[in-house]
């Protein structure tokens, strides 16, 4: 049993991203699916898209994935996802997302990172200036690296930001 308090929102960073549209949107159909899924789902990209193309997005990454997707499960789903559109480097975007989890009363959220390597530190540093490295856990998606010498100078790059 894990000693991590329970989250209550999941907010995925690169949320309009190929990695979110092939595995993390199917994934989270699932989730939906076996009743484990009762957060709200927040994205943040830099993609220009409103809340309702972003829902459409996932839903149909959902249906390619699982074409007879009952919609019994993909609506509900899709009434958890919000959008945070914004740049990372905008200290709007992070006064959105703060907004955003208040309003879902978010006080441990999961900070999933499915974004380049190079962005982590960006986003950590912006999680902390508004306050929500104090709210959550970052969970990294991507390796640091391709091999031991590259996984070495991504280390070091993340200790030196």
């Amino acid at each position: 049993m894990s000693s991590q308090p329970r989250a209550d929102a999941l907010v995925l960073f690169g949320a309009t991203g190929d990695l979110a549209k092939r595995k993390l949107f199917p994934a989270l159909y699932h989730l939906e699916r076996h009743k484990r899924l009762d957060v709200p789902v927040i994205g943040v990209a830099r993609s220009d898209w409103t809340d309702k193309a972003f829902r459409q997005n996932a839903h149909d990454a959902i249906l390619a994935a699982e074409p007879s997707a009952p919609a019994s499960v993909v609506e509900p789903l899709m009434k958890r996802l919000d959008l945070i559109q914004g740049d990372y480097s905008d200290q709007a975007t992070w006064e959105s997302l703060c907004k955003t989890l208040d309003k879902h009363k978010s006080t441990n959220a999961v900070f999933y990172m499915a974004i380049p390597p190079s962005a982590f530190p960006l986003v950590a540093r912006s999680l902390a200036a508004v306050g929500l490295h104090t709210r959550g856990r970052i969970v990294v998606e991507k390796p640091f690296g391709r091999d031991l010498p590259s996984v070495r100078l991504q280390q070091g790059r993340l200790i030196r930001s």
